[in-house]
């Protein structure tokens, strides 16, 4: 049996949020309060999300689908790959394609491709050609590997999508509405929560926490016929307490105030200042 704790949970930083100047008012029921200029998210919200997410992982596994794991973003792309392949499904790490889903008769050439490339290497092809023509083919290869290698046994469109920040990856939501395909997604304070299937509230921006999400929707993938499901702890042992910013909260406190409200799109000059407060952030709640 799949176990989650809240301590767990505590300790990798989920409940941290982005800075509350970054927050989209969409995200507002899931929001316990704010504290030093970041907001912080209800974790009972998130142990919710966490177990209908599993839910869905589940039922999606047993009745002969794929998941497809996607997460580009540096913090997510390690963990991304090696959930992905501790229960053998596929995923995108690097960089997500356009037209992954609503065009994948043609991924499914260069899939071909990669394929061909490989088997040239093994089979002795190599030797028959050129340094220069050998080159340009692992060149190719390498290419197609870094954008493709995580899909290349993909035959079919996946049955769920699991996202790491749809703020970043808005392609690849597009293109699953577009296909009918629900996506389970972690979804910050920066993010649209509307139109996920199954959005979990919690930080996707710190490597522990990113990590654990991806566990469990592996952990789902793996047990997916296991009848107990998953098992989550919520309270804490005495010698466990973990003392929070959000443990403060005061019963009447309430977040009424859309002034700092910015657009989920942001200006192209302003790319640059959140990237690199979102590291910011990951290296302080990952230390």
């Amino acid at each position: 049996m799949a176990v989650v704790t809240m301590k767990s949970l505590l300790e990798s930083g989920v409940h941290f949020g982005h800075q509350v100047k970054r927050w989209d008012p969409r995200m507002k029921k899931y929001i316990f309060a704010q504290r030093n200029g970041i907001h912080i998210i209800d974790l009972q919200k998130t142990i919710g999300a966490i177990k209908d997410s599993y839910e869905a992982v589940r039922k999606v596994v047993t009745s002969g689908k794929s998941v497809l794991f996607v997460g580009t973003k540096k913090q997510a792309q390690q963990a991304v790959q090696k959930e992905a392949e501790r229960c053998g499904m596929y995923y995108v790490n690097n960089r997500w394609l356009g037209g992954m889903l609503t065009n994948f008769s043609t991924i499914k050439k260069s899939l071909q491709r990669l394929k061909k490339i490989e088997k040239m290497e093994i089979d002795g092809t190599f030797d028959n050609l050129t340094k220069k023509e050998v080159a340009n083919l692992l060149k190719e290869k390498e290419k197609l590997s870094k954008n493709l290698g995580g899909i290349k046994e993909m035959k079919e469109l996946p049955g769920i999508l699991f996202i790491i920040d749809t703020h970043k990856e808005q392609i690849a939501v597009a293109e699953a509405h577009r296909m009918g395909i629900p996506i389970v997604a972690v979804v910050d304070t920066n993010c649209n929560p509307e139109g996920i299937d199954y959005p979990i509230p919690g930080n996707d921006d710190a490597i522990r926490a990113i990590s654990l999400f991806t566990s469990i929707i592996a952990n789902a993938v793996v047990e997916a016929n296991n009848e107990e499901g998953l098992k989550i702890i919520e309270t804490l042992n005495d010698d466990e307490e973990i003392v929070t910013d959000a443990s403060t909260k005061k019963d009447d406190e309430e977040i009424a105030d859309y002034s700092n409200y910015t657009p989920t799109e942001p200006k192209e000059e302003d790319v640059a200042d959140d990237d690199s407060d979102d590291e910011d952030l990951a290296e302080k709640f990952d230390k």
